[in-house]
């Protein structure tokens, strides 16, 4: 298990742990595959602001992989416990963060941002029970993620990177309805201009690592119900540019444009000013690299951690111009109601 707690050259690290372990070696035993944790506090490199980031609230590694065989026998889940769950903003507070964006967003400063709260409780007995019950959710990566002392359990339904031979393409989520609500999420002027500012940032980091003019966006804005609510999905795809490893990939792409904002670097700046704890295990990715350099990852949305008898969770949405502080609140707690 390689596990990492520094951001200096953490993509680079990756891509070398894998190749000293011969994992992308042409005769290397294909029923192998590596399962990898990147922590959105990797991005922190990214900040252009010298204050330091806010605390976190369990402590996990910044990038994890581990390689293992693809069909390992698993023992059932066991059971599991929760506590009542408190949050580290009550909502007043997250409103007043929505306005704050606003006013970077009047300013010229950003155009969205990606705001999430921190919730935990109390947690004794199995992860992989936890994983068992959010499994009718059908997780991207439904499998947990065991470390030394820690647990990453995902329901995200939102793929972040995935390759198939020089071929790569990006699903970002943007716009959230509960399943119950009769309006079409596109019939929303907010809502549509959040999500094509997202699409633009994706193509954006797509044209860095493909060949000019291959970048495209077969789907546009499809709605979808996805983890228990309704969201609109776009694809972006592209053919990647020739003798990349992952670590390039990564380093182009890390963190995805749907859980900081547009643009990305002040998005990120805001994210560390305004929120009162870390990320932890949201918002980063989580997934499967293949020996043959393919891979599949997920963004860290609806994506519980377990370490120290207590299980966290973060839930958001991005602000725009037009956002309505309270009814960003309510968005987080819609995505968050089929999960708790």
């Amino acid at each position: 298990m390689l596990e990492l707690h520094e951001n200096t050259n953490a993509f680079r690290k990756l891509e070398e742990f894998l190749r000293d372990y011969n994992f992308f070696k042409p005769n290397h035993n294909p029923q192998l595959d590596a399962t990898v944790y990147l922590g959105y506090g990797l991005s922190n490199t990214l900040r252009r602001s010298q204050l330091p980031p806010p605390p976190e609230p369990c402590k996990l590694p910044l990038l994890a992989c581990s390689v293992q065989e693809k069909e390992k026998l698993t023992p059932s889940p066991e059971p599991f416990t929760l506590g009542e769950w408190s949050s580290s903003w009550v909502s007043s507070e997250y409103e007043s963060a929505v306005v704050k964006v606003q006013e970077a967003i009047a300013q010229g400063d950003v155009y969205q941002v990606n705001l999430v709260q921190h919730l935990q409780t109390t947690f004794a007995g199995d992860p992989a029970g936890l994983a068992k019950a959010l499994a009718p959710l059908s997780p991207r990566t439904p499998k947990p993620f065991l470390g030394d002392k820690w647990a990453i359990i995902s329901a995200s339904p939102e793929l972040f990177l995935a390759r198939r031979g020089n071929h790569i393409w990006t699903m970002p989520i943007k716009g959230t309805r509960s399943l119950r609500s009769s309006e079409r999420i596109a019939s929303s002027a907010k809502e549509r201009a959040e999500h094509t500012m997202i699409v633009d940032l994706q193509r954006n980091d797509l044209s860095q690592i493909c060949k000019p003019g291959t970048v495209t966006w077969p789907e546009l804005m499809i709605e979808r119900p996805l983890a228990g609510v309704s969201h609109m999905i776009s694809r972006i795809e592209g053919e990647l540019k020739p003798h990349l490893g992952i670590a390039d990939i990564l380093e182009a792409t890390f963190p995805g444009g749907s859980i900081t904002g547009a643009p990305k670097i002040s998005a990120i700046d805001h994210i560390a000013n305004l929120e009162p704890v870390g990320r932890g295990a949201s918002m980063g990715a989580l997934g499967t690299i293949h020996p043959n350099g393919d891979f599949d990852l997920s963004l860290t949305i609806r994506t519980f951690a377990v370490n120290n008898c207590t299980v966290h969770l973060w839930v958001g949405g991005g602000i725009v111009a037009d956002s309505d502080p309270s009814t960003e609140v309510e968005e987080s707690w819609i995505k968050a109601r089929p999960l708790l």
